[in-house]
């Protein structure tokens, strides 16, 4: 697995991430890169805090130069206490590119083998498609990609309407497409491999307790998920988890968590809504949440972001 992410922008991306590192402690994935969409030096600081949290402080993390969401955000913060949040990378200035991050990780592995969970921007892997053949692999990006990636689980676009505050539905142009809307669409209509899309229309109607912020988390004095949860929007406040649900699918795609919809394309227009062309030959589908999955899903979610680390 290989997670992309604007790490910083909301706290379902560091929830997201403890649900990778609790599946990866059961046997059931392997992460092998975090790349980050949010250019902002403290932004993979602070993902080293989380996975070194869980013990695997050497897992490679790239990151881009894009200009996108420049501030720090207000859990990325965390990575400047490094005495309640041990960890190595000081500065996103330390890090290497992640393009190539991606393309090393990509070339090491089998064909067919790595997935790839993105919930951030489209920044990275639409360069990662651009890539040419160099010192890591002959291939290009995009040859790397049709050989290497399984399947790409991506939190992205809205492919129902959304109720706005007065009850009343609109088309919601979500916020990881329009926040680098050159490179959403370059994905878009270049990405050579399957796409499941979770809408925004799913982490919505999935909302995190936060009970569970105030009482699971609380078997050490410092828990990085927890504390970046409360520095984001304080409990009383359940986040809906975007991020979650694209992580979960991709792992664990065969559960029953979520139905998906029948084959198509996916395309993102001039001014970011993304829409849906059902196509029996179609790279692309998206998810889709019954009321009767709801419970499980969250439930699933709430256990494996608060499972206590236990590095394998």
């Amino acid at each position: 697995l290989i997670f992309d992410t604007d790490m910083g922008n909301d706290c379902d991306d560091v929830l997201a991430l403890g649900v990778i590192h609790a599946l990866q402690s059961r046997g059931e994935c392997k992460l092998l890169a975090v790349t980050i969409t949010k250019d902002n030096d403290l932004a993979a600081p602070f993902t080293d805090v989380v996975n070194t949290f869980y013990g695997r402080g050497d897992i490679p993390i790239g990151v881009c130069r894009s200009g996108a969401t420049p501030e720090t955000g207000k859990y990325n913060v965390i990575a400047q206490r490094a005495e309640e949040f041990p960890h190595d990378l000081k500065s996103g200035k330390d890090a290497p590119a992640a393009v190539t991050v991606l393309r090393t990780a990509l070339a090491s592995q089998a064909d067919g083998s790595v997935v790839i969970a993105q919930v951030g921007f489209s920044t990275n892997l639409a360069n990662l498609l651009k890539s040419q053949p160099d010192d890591i692999s002959p291939l290009t990006g995009s040859e790397l990609v049709a050989q290497k990636v399984r399947l790409l689980s991506i939190m992205a676009g809205a492919f129902t309407q959304i109720p706005g505050e007065n009850g009343q539905l609109f088309d919601h142009k979500e916020y990881n497409v329009v926040q680098d809307l050159p490179s959403a669409k370059s994905l878009c209509q270049d990405w050579p491999t399957p796409i499941v899309w979770s809408g925004f229309e799913i982490g919505l109607n999935l909302t995190y307790p936060h009970e569970s912020i105030l009482q699971d988390y609380n078997y050490v004095a410092h828990h990085p998920l927890s504390e970046a949860y409360i520095l984001y929007i304080p409990p009383p406040h359940d986040r809906p988890t975007w991020d979650l649900t694209s992580v979960l699918f991709a792992i664990r795609p065969d559960r029953g968590y979520f139905d998906v919809s029948p084959a198509g394309r996916v395309t993102v227009a001039a001014d970011g809504l993304t829409s849906f062309t059902a196509n029996e030959h179609g790279r692309d589908r998206y998810l889709v949440l019954t009321e009767e999955q709801k419970g499980r899903v969250r439930e699933a979610l709430v256990q494996l972001s608060s499972q206590p680390p236990t590095a394998k």
